[in-house]
């Protein structure tokens, strides 16, 4: 039976059709599985993460600037302790009332910035009161 079915296996002619359809179905499976398994995406998609991966790294450079400046204050530890007594959800306002992530020649804050640095600062230990002068 095997010879058989080799036979008929090699007398196999498959018609136009069924090879062009065979070729759409691997062509659309190939996709399939590269958009949600093998990581391919759009350009659109590209651009929109490329774009909001460089407003976070923006904004993370904002904050560091931000938490240095307010800390090198010279009232940094009241402020630290009212920002601490502000409510979570108000403390990037008070941040960006503040002025300390708004930068030369800037209208407004940098995006995401103030929260960011409110969270370095609540978790930051308080500077060293000074000792008077």
């Amino acid at each position: 039976m095997s010879n058989e079915m080799m036979k008929n296996w090699s007398d196999y002619k498959p018609s136009k059709t069924l090879w062009l359809w065979s070729a759409v179905g691997a062509a659309g499976l190939t996709m399939i599985v590269g958009f949600t398994a093998g990581g391919w995406m759009t350009s659109g998609t590209a651009a929109e993460r490329t774009e909001a991966s460089t407003e976070l790294a923006v904004a993370t450079l904002a904050a560091n600037i931000c938490s240095n400046r307010f800390l090198a204050a010279p009232d940094a530890h009241a402020k630290l302790a009212a920002l601490k007594e502000t409510d979570s959800w108000k403390q990037d306002s008070f941040i960006e009332e503040g002025g300390w992530v708004t930068f030369a020649n800037m209208e407004k804050p940098i995006s995401g910035a103030a929260e960011l640095c409110a969270n370095r600062l609540v978790a930051a230990t308080p500077p060293a009161a000074d000792s008077g002068a």
